[in-house]
């Protein structure tokens, strides 16, 4: 399976992993499933570091650095048919960062782990 973290779930993967739920920790641990995070959750991760909204363990380069020597996570890059995909979407989501990480589960046919219930309105599969 092809999973992505919402960023709120990255940050909690490293920071507060008691904060996730056990289906979760269970995918986390399996070690057969492919881990992605969208280039737009370290972008909102720094814009809320610098407005001090957030406080992480470690600078966002570094962290997300860590993950992908670690544990092997892949970054997933934002390209047209994901900006395309956009279009298509309804606006029960406003956020813009959750909104492209919506549109790049479709486009990819991915899992988006979140605990955000709008998710839940778009087709796509959700775990939390």
């Amino acid at each position: 399976m092809k999973l992505l973290p919402d960023t709120h779930a990255f940050i909690w993967l490293n920071d507060n992993p008691e904060k996730l739920p056990e289906t979760v920790t269970n995918l986390c641990n399996a070690g057969t499933h492919e881990f992605y995070l969208s280039i737009a959750s370290p972008w909102e991760m720094q814009i809320k570091n610098q407005l001090g909204k957030l406080t992480l363990a470690m600078p966002v380069a570094e962290l997300v650095n860590k993950n992908i020597e670690e544990n092997n996570l892949k970054l997933l890059s934002i390209n047209l048919s994901h900006i395309s995909q956009l279009e298509q979407l309804p606006t029960h989501h406003k956020d813009p960062f959750d909104r492209i990480i919506i549109a790049q589960t479709m486009i990819e046919e991915m899992t988006v782990i979140s605990v955000d219930g709008i998710f839940k309105r778009y087709e796509v599969q959700t775990v939390w």
